[in-house]
């Protein structure tokens, strides 16, 4: 198995690169946000994962093992094949796509091409728990973070600055505070 990539972008490609290493040219394919920073020519080291198949066999490469793990995880979903899921964790940071599962978010999802209403659902069904519990054994209680970032979305912050804020809050409290405490607690993080 190809766990990861370092070598020179050797061809830019629509849905990938080959990456030349020690003389070998590797096809991976890529996400636009990934595959949008690179030119031939560019050094570049990639988190792959490598699908083998009776009929093929297809690099996936990600920036980040974080992006790698999500798409290992959002591939185990029933209809969710590896183009569509690199899609998925190409079209927002992890983050955001995590908080749109755990708050069922179906629109999140269904802005991705390919992604349509039924298959959200699914998603978000069958990785609701998973996500949740990823967040809780990483020191994060996903559902308790994920109010406070709504709470704060609804006040006009990004998502992005209402999730860190919102992880602050809820590192810097007991675990039996109350919401108004937790968005009080992120408010003076974003005014800080």
């Amino acid at each position: 198995m190809i766990a990861s990539l370092e070598g020179v972008v050797t061809q830019v490609g629509s849905g990938g690169v080959v990456l030349e290493v020690g003389g070998v040219g590797y096809r991976v394919f890529l996400g636009p946000s990934t595959l949008s920073g690179l030119s031939a020519g560019a050094r570049v080291k990639l988190h792959t994962h490598h699908l083998v198949r009776e009929d093929t066999q297809a690099l996936y490469g990600f920036r980040t093992t974080e992006e790698l793990a999500f798409f290992e995880l959002i591939t185990t979903v029933s209809g969710v094949g590896p183009k569509v899921g690199l899609a998925i964790v190409s079209s927002r940071p992890v983050a955001d796509l995590q908080l749109a599962i755990l708050q069922g978010d179906d629109a999140v999802l269904t802005a991705v091409s390919g992604v349509g209403k039924r298959l959200a659902g699914r998603i978000v069904l069958e990785l609701r728990e998973k996500v949740d519990a990823a967040g809780t054994a990483a020191g994060v209680d996903g559902g308790v973070e994920a109010e406070v970032v709504a709470a704060l979305e609804a006040l006009g912050y990004s998502t992005r600055e209402g999730r860190e804020a919102a992880r602050t809050a809820v590192a810097g409290l007991p675990a039996d505070a109350s919401l108004e405490d937790r968005v009080k607690e992120a408010l003076k993080a974003l005014r800080q």
